[in-house]
C-alpha cells in the first residue's frame, strides 16, 4: 500500500448480472472518487453470495461481469486492489477465527438475518446467520480505517468494531478499528424502488419497473422512470412526502451533477411526463459511456483475469502480516 493514506475495504455480491443503478449512485460511483486520495481495496464478495442459493454457471458470468462493471465504471486496477473474494482464503480462515470471539446475541440481533430468513425460509442457513462475522473478516484482515456504509449495512459495521475492540482487548492492538465512511454532501446518493419509493432499489423488487440496471438498454430505463410512481400533485420540488418525486430529482441530479434545487428550478411549471422523460434521457446518457466499456472489457477475458489475478496477489501480500499476528495470538503455530 501506498505511503500514509488511510484504507478503504468495500465489496459488491455477485448476486445477479449486472448492478443496479442504486449500487452505482450510492456505491461504485463515490468508489472513484475515492481512488486517488485513498488506498482502496474492493472486492467481489462472491463467498457471501451463497448465502442463498445459486447456480453454479450463473455465479461464475456474474462474478466476471461484475469485475468489468467495477472497471467500467472507472476503478483503475493500477490504482486499486481489486479481486473476487474466493481468490483470497484468508477471508474464510479469518472469518472462522473470529466466530469463536462473536457472541450468538450479537447475530440474533443482525436485522438483515431476519430479513432475508423471511425472503428464504427454505434455506435459514448458519452461513447466513454468521454472515456479519465474514463481512468483519473483509474489513479487518486489511487494517482498513474506513469503510463506506450504506443505512443497511451500519449495523454489521458496528458488530466489526465490537469483535475489533474485544479481540484487541484480549491480545493487544491487533486490528484497527474502522470507521464508517461519510461520503460528501450530495455523494453516494440513497435510490428507492421506482415502484414503492420507501424501498430501496433491488433486483429482488417483485415489480421489475421498480429497479433499473447498469447494463439496462436506453428505452428500457425511459420506460421504466415514465412508470415511476409519483403523486397526483403535479408539481416537481423535493418535499416531505413526495417520495417518488424525491427519488427521480434524487436520480437526476445525480447524473447531471446538479444541485437538488437547480433541478426544481429546471423543471418548475413542467409537468410530471416532462420531468419523467427529462430523467430517462440523462440516465441513459449518463450510462451509455460505461455500457460500452463494459462491452469492451467483456470481450476481453485475458485482461480481466490477470486483474483478478493480480488483484488476488496482491490482497494476499497485504493481509499476510494480520494473519500472522492473528495466528500467533490465540495460539496456532505459524509456518
Amino acid at each position: 500500500m501506498i505511503g500514509d493514506k488511510k484504507v478503504i475495504f468495500s465489496g459488491i455480491q455477485p448476486s445477479s448480472d449486472s448492478i443496479t443503478l442504486g449500487n452505482y449512485l450510492g456505491a461504485l460511483k463515490n468508489w472513484v472518487t475515492l481512488q486517488d486520495e485513498y488506498n482502496c481495496i474492493f472486492s467481489v464478495v462472491d463467498m457471501h453470495a451463497i448465502t442463498v442459493r445459486q447456480e453454479a454457471a450463473q455465479l461464475r458470468k456474474n462474478t466476471i461481469s461484475l469485475l468489468a462493471q467495477y472497471l467500467a465504471c472507472g476503478l483503475d486496477a493500477e490504482k486499486n486492489i481489486i479481486f473476487v473474494q474466493s481468490h483470497v482464503s484468508e477471508h474464510a480462515e479469518l472469518s472462522w477465527i473470529l466466530n469463536c470471539y462473536t457472541q450468538m446475541g450479537e447475530l440474533n440481533r443482525m436485522t438483515q438475518f431476519k430479513d432475508k430468513s423471511q425472503k428464504h425460509p427454505e434455506n435459514i442457513n448458519a452461513g447466513l446467520f454468521t454472515y456479519p462475522v465474514l463481512m468483519a473478516s473483509d474489513i479487518l484482515l486489511y487494517q482498513a480505517d474506513l469503510v463506506p456504509v450504506g443505512v443497511d449495512q451500519k449495523q454489521h459495521l458496528e458488530l466489526t468494531r465490537d469483535i475489533a475492540h474485544r479481540f484487541n482487548s484480549l491480545y493487544g492492538d491487533v486490528f484497527t478499528v474502522p470507521e464508517p465512511y461519510i461520503p460528501e454532501k450530495n455523494a453516494g446518493a440513497k435510490i428507492m424502488s421506482l415502484q414503492n419509493p420507501t424501498a430501496k432499489m433491488s433486483k429482488s423488487d417483485p415489480n421489475p419497473n421498480g429497479c433499473i440496471a447498469l447494463l439496462d438498454k436506453p428505452e428500457d430505463i425511459i420506460r421504466k422512470i415514465k412508470r415511476a410512481v409519483t403523486d397526483s400533485e403535479a408539481v416537481v420540488k423535493y418535499a416531505e412526502g413526495k417520495d417518488g418525486v424525491n427519488n427521480l430529482l434524487t436520480i437526476y441530479s445525480a447524473v447531471t451533477n446538479t444541485s437538488i434545487k437547480d433541478a426544481e428550478k429546471e423543471f418548475e411549471g413542467k409537468g410530471y411526463g416532462d420531468f419523467k422523460l427529462k430523467v430517462g434521457e440523462a440516465v441513459a446518457e449518463h450510462l451509455k459511456p460505461i455500457q460500452e466499456k463494459y462491452e469492451d472489457y467483456m470481450k476481453n477475458k485475458d485482461y480481466l483475469e490477470s486483474v483478478y489475478k493480480n488483484g488476488a496477489e496482491a490482497a494476499r501480500r497485504v493481509n499476510r502480516r494480520t494473519m500472522a499476528k492473528v495466528k500467533k495470538k490465540v495460539g496456532f503455530i505459524v509456518d
